[in-house]
């Protein structure tokens, strides 16, 4: 088996079956498309009287709400158990049970970090004209717990649109043409999202090598965009021939080379290094000269971590902010050590001690 193999383990079974079988606390984040329960009662046909291919499988249909609550409550149920304690999950729905859902979510203590609207720009029409054309779906993003501390890369995201933050709306297209699978020129399932949302998701709350879980994996895209961006997969579909078509589709797609994959890091992430350790390690000695870019201002570094610059005296945030006359000063970049007639900026020490403690 090769590591990529093993960096992918497909399923065909029954999701709450095969949930109950996997350790807890062992995955990172899960992205559940579940049965809608459309309780579609009629064929629904066009204006020309041709037949229009919606959902109405055998595995969407259930004999009552509270049988479908029930349903939700046990996988959801076994995905709590399942997620690390800084795990995340995503579920996407439509009106018909996004809310049930949502409810039961809380129930269970899961924490709602968002509620996304994929916008579809090419949904389909209302066909009778006796409601709004349904042109969006619900996701909802939520942590273990209020607790979790969560993947989100926030900087990529941001970067991603143009330095602006990413909104709680999305405008994506729905999955067609070559994306869309189809068996004798048919839709191969009736609900197959497009690749982009998943990778929407997945480079928004993930981080390579991170392990992720689709209970309902369908035709696999969850899967493929998982693979290409070197994340660790587990898809479980109880339908034979959608496992199939996923698992042809999920071997097919090509990984992305790892030096593209880098996220930009979010600095709050990062380890806290207090500028006192720099002394405290010996890395800035006491009486040590630092000073501003421009060589205005010269402080002298103190025993305790403090500095001090004429008669101001304090940390390394607060001694520039009153010499600037400025509320607030991150004294990592306006602080400077002069080596060998060069300034540089002090926060290259504690990126040392960062990555020492890698």
């Amino acid at each position: 088996m090769t590591k990529k193999e093993k960096n992918i383990k497909l399923i065909n079974g029954d999701c709450i079956e095969v949930l109950t079988k996997i350790d807890s606390k062992t995955i990172d984040l899960i992205f559940a498309d579940p049965p809608y329960n459309l309780q579609l009662k009629n064929k629904l046909t066009r204006p020309d009287l041709s037949k229009v291919e919606a959902v109405n499988d055998k595995w969407d249909k259930f004999t009552s709400f509270e049988s479908y609550d029930k349903f939700c409550i046990d996988w959801l149920k076994e995905c709590k158990r399942l997620l690390k304690d800084d795990g995340a999950i995503w579920v996407i729905g439509t009106y018909h049970n996004i809310f049930r859902i949502g409810k039961i979510m809380q129930d269970l203590g899961f924490w709602i970090l968002n509620d996304v609207i994929w916008n579809k720009c090419n949904p389909m029409p209302n066909f009778k004209g006796t409601r709004f054309t349904n042109a969006h779906e619900t996701l909802i993003w939520a942590g273990k717990s209020e607790k979790s501390k969560y993947t989100f890369n926030y900087l990529s995201l941001k970067t991603f649109n143009d330095d602006k933050q990413v909104r709680s709306d999305w405008e994506i297209p729905i999955c067609n043409g070559k994306e869309r699978l189809n068996i004798n020129y048919k839709k191969a399932h009736s609900t197959q999202k497009p690749e982009a949302l998943l990778n929407r998701v997945i480079l928004s709350s993930t981080d390579q090598f991170q392990v992720i879980l689709d209970p309902f994996m369908g035709t696999g895209t969850t899967g493929a965009v998982a693979k290409k961006l070197q994340r660790k997969f587990i898809g479980i579909e109880r339908e034979k021939k959608y496992f199939e078509l996923a698992k042809q589709r999920i071997n097919l797609a090509e990984e992305l080379n790892k030096k593209y994959l880098q996220t930009i890091v979010n600095r709050r992430k990062e380890k806290r290094v207090p500028f006192g350790y720099l002394v405290e390690s010996g890395l800035v000695e006491p009486g040590l000269n630092l000073f501003d870019i421009k060589k205005k201002h010269t402080a002298e570094v103190m025993a305790d971590g403090s500095i001090r610059c004429n008669k101001v005296i304090g940390s390394i945030h607060k001694v520039g902010a009153e010499i600037e006359g400025q509320p607030s000063c991150n004294g990592w970049s306006y602080w400077h050590l002069n080596v060998e007639g060069k300034l540089i900026p002090i926060d290259i020490l504690r990126k040392k001690i960062r990555q020492s403690s890698l």
